[in-house]
């Protein structure tokens, strides 16, 4: 019996220990805060979701990002923008005032309302806001029919706007997101519809606002209202204060019972924008962890630079010729860098992969080219070059490489043909100035060779004068006669 029951703990132990591998992976793959970079699809409630850089519209991370998706009211975020865009070209722009219709304020009970008044003259600047800020979807049909007279001709274009920008899994039926089978996009498209409204000056500033207050009409005095996107806006109540991102820069919210709980969100941090797309997530509350867990992770992955900045990581050395025999660094010359043009960005925004590539071929990646011979004497801050890097869009950013330090001459020695040449062009006097030494090689030396030529040639001349003549000989012979 004692066999039995040891044999039977014995088996139930070894099922113990082959259970704990097993546990392990689960344990591990929980969301950890402290690893952001770490981040998994499984970590987001999200049915979709997607991570782009804002400039670029690179893609960091996805999940389910092509599939079909129930936008909510973020589809308002088109409906501002192109808004924004229709409002430039009217002859009073943004501050054109439309009449609130009796369609826009009819509303169901639980359709979000910026409580407007059938016959308000409103602006448009403040319907955006207001269809942003509170969602209000009769500030978002008061928007399609002032614009274009009713919302199915102001949905056509909007839906001739995402297919101009490449949204071609996206279509639209109203301007509020109010749920329809027909109205739909992905996450992908959201993204890049969102990427193009933020580049939009009027709009960053209106997604970003915590309040906003409606000025006076013909109906109501001025009234605030409140952002409604806890991510941008603080929210009062503490339980709710950790959905707030303090690096947030927008945009908006959605919710239907069709779509589930939608965010499309955006931060910069250290030069770093992002943008984040959430569909369908599981509450209130998990669509901004999504957002947060998204943005983290984004922020782990990228990283602004410039190219000072990666230049000074491995800054230019050069040896310098003729320096003074007394100089501690024999001659080595660290260059600095100066930015020189103005009307050009130098910044990059890239991943830390990226960022090692650009180190290790930086030389390859730019152009040097020195202006001055790299020859003593040196003064600080002397420019002995330019580096010229051509961005993303082509246009040349240039910079001056400037000594770090002074390097003094060697004492006693010859100059260079290059500093000769560089003497006599900054030299004013176009003769040369009388010193000793040229007296002595252009008067003393010819003169003496003159003379002494001379001298030569008289005493030659005098020995030829002087020579004797010979009388002829003279045979003596006896049979001369």
């Amino acid at each position: 019996m004692k066999r039995r029951v040891a044999v039977r703990l014995g088996a139930l132990l070894m099922a113990a220990l082959l259970c704990i591998p097993c546990m392990v992976p689960a344990l591990a793959d929980e969301y950890d805060p402290r690893y952001p970079e770490n981040l998994a699809e499984g970590h987001l409630t999200a049915s979709a979701a997607i991570l782009i850089e804002q400039d670029s519209g690179q893609v960091i991370f996805e999940k389910n990002a092509d599939e079909r998706m129930y936008p909510a009211s973020t589809t308002k975020i088109l409906t501002v923008w192109l808004a924004l865009m229709m409002g430039d070209s009217l002859p009073e722009g943004i501050e054109t005032r439309f009449p609130v219709s009796a369609n826009a304020t009819n509303l169901a009970p639980d359709e979000s309302s910026a409580k407007f008044a059938i016959g308000e003259e409103v602006r448009l600047i403040d319907l955006c806001n207001a269809a942003i800020l509170v969602s209000g979807n009769d500030a978002a049909t008061a928007i399609a029919e002032g614009l274009s007279g009713s919302v199915d001709a102001f949905v056509e274009r909007m839906n001739n706007a995402a297919y101009a920008l490449g949204c071609l899994n996206t279509h639209f039926v109203n301007a509020n997101g109010l749920h329809d089978e027909n109205h739909y996009t992905t996450a992908r498209d959201m993204a890049n519809m969102t990427r193009v409204a933020m580049e939009n000056e009027e709009f960053r500033t209106i997604v970003r606002r915590e309040e906003y207050t409606l000025p006076r009409d013909n109906i109501y005095r001025s009234r605030a209202i409140r952002n409604g996107n806890n991510f941008v806006a603080k929210p009062d109540e503490e339980k709710k204060q950790s959905r707030y991102y303090p690096d947030s820069t927008g945009v908006k919210t959605g919710t239907t019972s069709a779509a589930g709980n939608c965010l499309v969100a955006s931060a910069s941090r250290d030069g770093v924008s992002l943008i984040a797309v959430v569909f369908g997530a599981t509450s209130d509350a998990s669509r901004y962890e999504d957002a947060k867990k998204l943005m983290d992770y984004g922020f782990s992955q990228f990283i602004s630079t410039s190219i000072a900045e990666i230049y000074m990581m491995n800054p230019r050395v050069v040896d310098i010729r003729g320096f003074a025999l007394d100089d501690p660094q024999v001659g080595k010359l660290k260059l600095d860098i100066h930015l020189k043009s103005t009307d050009v960005s130098d910044l990059i925004v890239t991943n830390r992969e990226e960022l090692e590539r650009w180190k290790q071929n930086f030389t390859n990646l730019t152009v040097t080219e020195f202006t001055r011979d790299l020859t003593a004497p040196i003064a600080f801050g002397e420019v002995m070059g330019t580096l010229t890097y051509y961005g993303s869009e082509g246009l040349p950013v240039v910079y001056e490489l400037t000594a770090a330090r002074s390097i003094a001459a060697r004492e006693n020695i010859a100059p260079s043909i290059d500093q000769i040449i560089a003497e006599a062009e900054n030299d004013p006097n176009p003769f040369p100035r009388i010193t000793p030494e040229l007296v002595v090689i252009y008067l003393v030396l010819p003169a003496a060779a003159v003379y002494i030529a001379f001298r030569i040639l008289k005493k030659l001349l005098s020995l030829v004068g002087k020579r004797k003549k010979v009388k002829a000989y003279k045979p003596n012979s006896r049979y001369y006669r």
